[in-house]
């Protein structure tokens, strides 16, 4: 306390100037109209730039919930949209989607380990079991395949990626029929590549390589990426072709699994 008074003491001029500058400013603006509304729109300009940091900063960190809205929402479009996989043309009019069974069924999860740098890579989700997730369902995100289930527990489920000497999935061409199995060299990350096209078959760089849907794993028309380049094998029977993926599988954050409603009764009938 002492101390307090004997800064008063000390500063008491430099104070009482203050105090008089203040009041002088005060008057000042009350007295003169030009300066009130300058004082009013300075007060205005600043007070808008707080809130405008504020509003940021609340949009920022609501970044995290929007995203899981998003997710959410085109979670159910996929549920939505899968049902009409198999309809004609002309029974899409008239055909309530909510009404049928869906060939597929699509739940989302998140990435919480994904490895793109070794020969092998596995990339871990956080939906297991407990979300009717089980091996061999396929996993995409929304700009095409990453891999499949192949292990999973109550809560967690691990997917072979597609960055996998392991990895065979079919694939081929958007444009045809053709289609071949899409491996990996374990080379470059962001390059996989497309075996058995047959040479017959009509290329071109950029040409869209999707999934063929010749098994129970990811349906027909799901994107991969687009042939970069293509060559011919030894005996000129097959294309030999890089495929540049769509995804960046350095950058995986969230992704869909995908399940075939008719996946127990296709096993059943190859066994």
């Amino acid at each position: 306390m002492q101390q307090i008074i004997n800064f008063l003491i000390k500063n008491k001029h430099f104070l009482l100037f203050l105090l008089l500058l203040f009041l002088s400013l005060i008057f000042t603006i009350q007295s003169h109209s030009y300066h009130k509304s300058k004082f009013i729109s300075s007060t205005n300009f600043f007070s808008g730039g707080l809130y405008g940091w504020q509003n940021s900063t609340s949009v920022y960190f609501g970044l995290k919930g929007e995203n899981e809205r998003l997710l959410e929402e085109n979670e159910n479009l996929r549920n939505q949209l899968s049902v009409l996989l198999g309809l004609k043309p002309t029974d899409i009019i008239k055909t309530d989607t909510l009404s049928f069974d869906k060939p597929y069924t699509f739940t989302k999860a998140r990435v919480i380990k994904n490895d793109y740098s070794k020969t092998d890579n596995y990339i871990l989700i956080d939906k297991g079991e407990n979300d009717s997730i089980f091996p061999d369902m396929g996993v995409i995100t929304d700009k095409g395949i990453i891999g499949i289930v192949e292990n999973t527990s109550k809560n967690y489920s691990r997917i072979i990626s597609i960055l996998n000497s392991n990895s065979r999935i079919n694939a081929g061409l958007k444009k045809s029929n053709q289609y071949g199995s899409l491996v990996w060299n374990g080379k470059d990350p962001n390059i996989v590549q497309l075996e058995t096209i047959p040479r017959q078959a009509i290329l071109k760089e950029g040409d869209t390589i999707i999934t063929h849907g010749r098994s129970t794993i990811f349906p027909r028309g799901i994107g991969i990426g687009t042939i970069a380049s293509y060559k011919l094998n030894q005996n000129k029977s097959y294309y030999l072709i890089d495929i540049k993926l769509f995804n960046d599988m350095s950058d995986i954050g969230f992704v869909y699994t995908i399940k075939s409603r008719d996946i127990e009764e296709i096993k059943s009938l190859e066994d």
